[in-house]
């Protein structure tokens, strides 16, 4: 005899809640990222250090590499809306990816006594590691 457990209509939507709240981060890394990556690779360097100190210590092919890597995370983290089999590595890669860029690049502002946009590092990390631990689930 065996037993079989269904899910309850509470832990069913539940999990549909928790599935929308997923979706929403991982919506929002993209968006901020394929922003933040297409700046970096299309703004001149002077604006660049206009908005960020950083740049004007850095060579101009290490921001512009960073920028496509920047683009590629937040393109790979929507990788599950083409195949969830497919794309869920792919995400899972490219959430661990975007948390140590993040946790590097807090390190860099935090350096710099940049205040804001350490903190803008410090709510991504806050939005990257729920999205990393809610999809590495299943």
């Amino acid at each position: 005899m065996t037993t079989t457990t269904l899910a309850t209509p509470r832990s069913r939507a539940a999990a549909g809640y928790r599935n929308i709240a997923l979706w929403t981060l991982q919506g929002w890394l993209a968006m901020f990222f394929i922003a933040a990556g297409y700046a970096k690779i299309t703004e001149p360097m002077a604006n660049l250090v206009t908005l960020m100190n950083w740049p004007a210590f850095a060579p101009e092919n290490l921001v512009r590499g960073l920028g496509v890597a920047e683009l590629a995370l937040g393109v790979a983290v929507l990788a599950p809306l083409l195949s969830w089999r497919v794309g869920r590595p792919i995400l899972l890669t490219a959430a661990a990816g975007l948390l140590v860029l993040e946790s590097m690049m807090l390190g860099v502002h935090a350096l710099g006594q940049d205040v804001g946009l350490s903190l803008v590092n410090v709510f991504l990390l806050a939005i990257t590691i729920p999205v990393l631990l809610g999809r590495r689930r299943g």
